[in-house]
């Protein structure tokens, strides 16, 4: 699995600048392999187009990490990421106001195959 970075522009880029990170499945024979099949999607994935007179840019960054996806089955971990937080009780009531709001916009809207 590759991690890789995008910036979304538009216009003349006065904005505050921002930024999409998306895990990607990436079939390769090794790490190496895997890295510059990532990089080379992000780069085809690049756009520049113009919507409503304004100019959009899809900007690719990088890839910033390659992980690796032993087994694809239920319950497999295909990411974690760990972090310090000042405020636990902050951070435990962010995480769950996160998922109240996944719930409220209600999981219908993804389709599993």
């Amino acid at each position: 699995m590759a991690k890789l970075v995008f910036q979304f522009i538009c216009g003349s880029g006065t904005h505050t600048p921002q930024f999409n990170e998306q895990l990607r499945l990436i079939v390769a024979e090794d790490a190496l392999h895997a890295f510059y099949k990532a990089r080379l999607l992000g780069e085809r994935e690049t756009l520049d187009i113009i919507k409503d007179g304004m100019n959009i840019k899809w900007k690719f960054i990088d890839v910033t990490e390659i992980l690796p996806v032993n087994q694809l089955a239920d319950g497999a971990e295909l990411w974690s990421c760990t972090s310090e937080d000042a405020n636990a009780e902050l951070y435990i009531r962010n995480t769950q106001l996160q998922a109240n709001r996944l719930l409220e916009q209600g999981m219908h809207e993804f389709t599993f195959a």
